[in-house]
């Protein structure tokens, strides 16, 4: 005689999901694959497996090693996922992922600041849809400090590539030219850019052909298209 279903041991198999993840992942630039991703990380280590290999989370998905590893890469650059280091009482060293970035996002920080975790969140896309290419650590790194420790806003950072595309001067150097102007004019928004511009054009002729070499594009080239 078969022993009844039993309830019990169906509801011990669960894993529970956070709804903020179902319900906001799009406002944070994620991919539907980027949220199984996500999810099935959160099984691992729900497992006591904190650092499951590209294999192992393959098993579970219909994607390949290859775009597993894109997919893990981009979740890194937005602060979605961490790699965190471990040490042991032996001292041994070992890597873990950590879901921490994505809590705060949903549960704090999106709470807060939606828009900006949004631009936040597609900017490094937007920089690897221009150039062509993924973008190295170092210049990850420059565009977390543009955000972070120069507390640029997302937009005038966009409005900053832009720029750079109009003059065909695609190059982080370029950028960081342009943003450091603005800066230095206590520019901190768009609107403020786009008034610089409006300023600067309204000089007399005699005061903009000054000996001084100066990159007028940094004033109004970048208006150009912008919605």
């Amino acid at each position: 005689m078969s022993s009844p279903f039993s309830f019990q041991q169906l509801l011990q198999q669960q894993m529970p999901i956070p709804t903020q993840l179902l319900t906001q992942y799009k406002q944070l630039g994620l991919h539907e694959i980027d949220v199984m991703i996500l999810i099935q990380i959160h099984h691992f280590l729900q497992a006591d497996n904190d650092f499951p290999t590209p294999q192992e989370i393959c098993e579970y998905m219909t994607i390949s090693e290859n775009q597993l590893l894109d997919h893990l890469r981009t979740l890194i650059q937005k602060d979605i996922l961490e790699i965190k280091e471990l040490r042991n009482e032996q001292n041994q060293l070992s890597e873990a992922y950590s879901l921490d970035p994505l809590w705060e996002k949903l549960f704090v920080a999106h709470k807060e600041k939606p828009q900006i975790e949004n631009h936040e969140g597609t900017i490094f896309i937007l920089f690897e849809q221009e150039f062509g290419r993924p973008l190295s650590p170092f210049e990850i790194e420059t565009i977390n400090a543009w955000l972070d420790e120069d507390d640029m806003s997302p937009a005038l950072i966009k409005a900053a590539l832009r720029e750079s595309v109009l003059m065909g001067k695609l190059n982080f150097k370029y950028i960081d030219r342009i943003l450091r102007e603005w800066k230095r004019k206590g520019i901190h928004s768009v609107e403020q850019a786009r008034e610089s511009s409006r300023q600067f054009r309204k000089q007399p002729i005699k005061q903009q052909s000054k000996p001084e070499k100066k990159d007028t594009s940094v004033y109004f080239n970048w208006l150009k298209g912008e919605e």
